[in-house]
């Protein structure tokens, strides 16, 4: 089985821009969760009022409810026109190519693509993801990182939508490559996803040579 380790961020507004669906196929987690993150602080030092910066009052399980529920309905109507093995290759393929692009910049603008850089956003209290996964850092080294999570929003909401084998194309499918884009020395080494219905994600990160 293949797997995850996690994305990264904190903010109702910054959340509703990250999870609406069309952000490169839920923009594969971090990267984008990240920016928009960035983009609301920005806004927020600049004093800016805009209607669209107003607070939704949802909660973040209610947003991502709300964000996949047409995003669901139309992948499942193109799986059925293109045919779903054919479909599932498609989107692989775009997805690989994605969080390639966007982790190789992100370690470009980090000026670092070392252990640390990849999971820092993760460990930080402020972040967004705090919200988002419950999870247990089980090792941190400068040659490996193994995070154990054990409550994911993105699985819980497309598992009980019915849709995780969707979700696991979506969300975590894309890890393996994103993690080599990083760092070519880096490689994802999982066994376990909530997205499939086991206990926890067991992501573990090591580089090599």
């Amino acid at each position: 089985m293949e797997n995850h380790v996690s994305r990264l961020v904190s903010g109702r507004r910054a959340f509703l821009k990250a999870v609406l669906p069309g952000g490169a196929l839920f923009c594969l987690g971090g990267p984008c969760l990240l920016a928009a993150h960035q983009v609301e602080e920005k806004s927020k030092e600049a004093g800016l009022k805009h209607k669209f910066l107003k607070d939704a009052g949802m909660s973040f399980a209610e947003v991502f409810k709300f964000s996949y529920a047409n995003q669901l309905r139309l992948l499942r109507g193109l799986e059925r026109e293109i045919g779903s093995e054919k479909f599932t290759a498609m989107l692989k393929r775009i997805i690989d190519d994605l969080v390639s692009k966007q982790e190789a910049e992100r370690a470009k603008k980090l000026g670092r693509n070392d252990l640390v850089a990849y999971g820092q956003e993760l460990k930080n209290s402020n972040s967004f993801f705090q919200n988002l996964l419950t999870f247990e850092i089980i090792e941190d080294t400068p040659q490996a990182l193994e995070i154990k999570v054990t409550e994911c929003l993105w699985a819980k909401t497309l598992c009980e939508a019915d849709a995780g084998d969707l979700g696991y194309v979506l969300t975590c499918y894309g890890d393996y490559a994103a993690a080599q884009a990083f760092n070519p020395k880096m490689r994802m080494i999982r066994t376990k996803t909530l997205m499939q219905g086991d206990d926890c994600c067991n992501h573990r990160y090591v580089i090599e040579g």
